[in-house]
Order: C-alpha cells, then sequence, then structure tokens
C-alpha cells in the first residue's frame, strides 16, 4: 500500500470541522524558510504540505526536453552549424570541394566553447601540425586546404592560434553570436557522430560524407526531412525535394549514382539518409536525415523521426 493511499485514507477519517480547519491553514498559511506558519504565526509544517502543481503540458514538455538532452549525451553534444537557409554549400564556399567538406566537418566538431579556438576534449589547442594529423592528409595537400580555410574566411589564425568563424560553426550561447548570425539558419551537428562517421570514411571515401555537410541548407528544422522549404513548421506544407532535383542541386549528374552513395553512408549498421515514400508513390519519396548526425528542432519531433531509423 502506498503512502498516497495511507493519506488518502486517514483524510476521509477526519471529522469535518478538522477538515475545515486545515483548508483554513492553507488559505491563510504564509511560507518563510521553507516552513508554514497559520494567520497567528505558528509552526503548522506538520499539518500542511506545500507541492508543486504540474499541468499535464507541462509533464509533456519537460520529457521533451529531458529526451533532446538525452539525445544530445548520447551523441556527444553538439557544434552549432550555421548556414544560409536553401543556398549550396557551393555557392557559400566555392573554392571547397567535396573532400574538404566533409573534413571541415570534422574539424568544426573541435570548436572550442565560447571563444571558437580549435581545441581537443581536454582543453589543449590544436596547432597546425595537429590539425594536419586530424584530417589525416599529405603535407603538401594540407597546406592547399589550409590556404582554402583561410580564403573563404571561415579560420584564421593569429600568434600560432588557429580559430573557427563563428558564423561557419560555433559552441556556446547562441546570444553571443546573434549579431554576426541573426540572418542565418542553424542547426545541431553532433560531435561524437561526425567524428566516428570521419574515421569510418576515411581516405578516398571520405567524400562521400560531403552529402550530409552540403544538404544542411536544405533539412527542415523540424522534421529532418530534405526540403525546398526547410523553414516550415507544419508538416502538411512541408516540400521534399525529389532525389533527381537534390542530385542535380547538390551537382552530382548521375541520380543512381547520387542514391547509391546516400544509401552507402550508415552509422553503426543504420542508415545516415533515409527514403520514405508516401502513398506507395515514389515521386513523392521523403529524403530524411538521421537525427544521431544532425537534428535543430526543439524535440517535439525527435522521437518519431528517431523511429524511421531504429
Amino acid at each position: 500500500m502506498t503512502n498516497r493511499v495511507v493519506e488518502q485514507r486517514q483524510w476521509m477519517s477526519l471529522p469535518a470541522g478538522v477538515k475545515k480547519d486545515i483548508f483554513g491553514i492553507k488559505e491563510e498559511a504564509t511560507i518563510k524558510d521553507g516552513q508554514i506558519f497559520n494567520k497567528h504565526g505558528r509552526d503548522v509544517s506538520h499539518l500542511v504540505e506545500v507541492v508543486t502543481k504540474t499541468s499535464g503540458n507541462q509533464v509533456r514538455n519537460l520529457k521533451i526536453k529531458d529526451d533532446l538532452t538525452a539525445h544530445e549525451s548520447e551523441n556527444g553534444g553538439f557544434v552549432t552549424a550555421f548556414y544560409n537557409d536553401a543556398v549550396t554549400m557551393e555557392e557559400s564556399f566555392p573554392k571547397l570541394n567535396q573532400s574538404d567538406l566533409a573534413r571541415l566537418m570534422l574539424i568544426g566538431t573541435y570548436t572550442g566553447w565560447g571563444d571558437g579556438q580549435l581545441k581537443y576534449d581536454n582543453g589543449k589547442p590544436i596547432n597546425k601540425s595537429g590539425l594536419n594529423s586530424l584530417v589525416g592528409m599529405s603535407a603538401g595537400k594540407f597546406r592547399d586546404f589550409y590556404k582554402k580555410l583561410e580564403d573563404e574566411n571561415i579560420i584564421r589564425e593569429e600568434n600560432d592560434v588557429i580559430y573557427m568563424n563563428p558564423c561557419v560553426f560555433y559552441r556556446g550561447a547562441h546570444s553571443d553570436v546573434r549579431q554576426l548570425t541573426k540572418e542565418m539558419q542553424h542547426t545541431r551537428m553532433f560531435r561524437t557522430t561526425v567524428r566516428n562517421l570521419c574515421r569510418a570514411y576515411s581516405g578516398r571515401s571520405v567524400k562521400q560524407l560531403a552529402i550530409i555537410y552540403a544538404v544542411l541548407p536544405f533539412v527542415n528544422f523540424k522534421f529532418n526531412i530534405v526540403s525546398f522549404n526547410p523553414s516550415e513548421s507544419n508538416e502538411d506544407l512541408v516540400k521534399p525535394i525529389p532525389l533527381d532535383k537534390l542530385a542535380a542541386l547538390l551537382g552530382y549528374k548521375d541520380q543512381g549514382q547520387f542514391k547509391a552513395t546516400l544509401n552507402k553512408i550508415k552509422y553503426e549498421g543504420k542508415p545516415v539518409f533515409g527514403f520514405f515514400e508516401i502513398s506507395g508513390d515514389r515521386r513523392k519519396r521523403k529524403t530524411v536525415v538521421n537525427p544521431r548526425v544532425i537534428y535543430a528542432g526543439k524535440g517535439d519531433s525527435l522521437a518519431a523521426i528517431k523511429a524511421l531509423f531504429n
């Protein structure tokens, strides 16, 4: 028998006069330093309990928030990726090729908290030599890559310290960079997931991961659907981008090869890109990104999207 049941029986057995007195205490009581006093100033904490009343909506919202926090923790925390809504990465960073974009994702996960300095997880700064080791390139190719990052204003170096442009990747309070990023969209990019993907797709295959970064400007912030209107919050109004148009948009001439590349990218045996048909109509197939890689929503759609990849 629970304590609450015992309390309820005790309450029901009280005389009407005693119940009235207790209700009177509750109506006229004052609380000070965690103790409850009646109108005469007497401590009546042993008679009355003050509890927080929580609505059903509050309970649901707390669970949604807790689920999102757990999701972030399970995937190694996140770095915020900023980008221009529905503008291709090729337009944003014309000097970067596919392999460069994939390696940029990896570098972004090492953005330091608050200051934008590239750092290892232990807080030690990453110098150029360390950055070269992270991306796994030959010295000559790394020099070219590093120069492209500087030319595109993605990173800057001051006194041997490398900083990430906060309009590309940032970790910290958004209010700190709001003036710089107010016209941009953003999403969470999960650090452990991206790093593990880059380890799994190293060498020549790393360029496959570029698709993840390339689709960011078209991923709906709430439903993770690749769409023409990524800022749409009404699921019925989201306009998915057909696979052939997405391939063309990202510069792939062969749609079949493009889909094969998407299918190859997996994380812990699960697809990074999922394809879901609407009423059996292949022309209306939705491409959805696994939220273990990127997710921008507040959490209310998270469980449903995760279920698609389980």
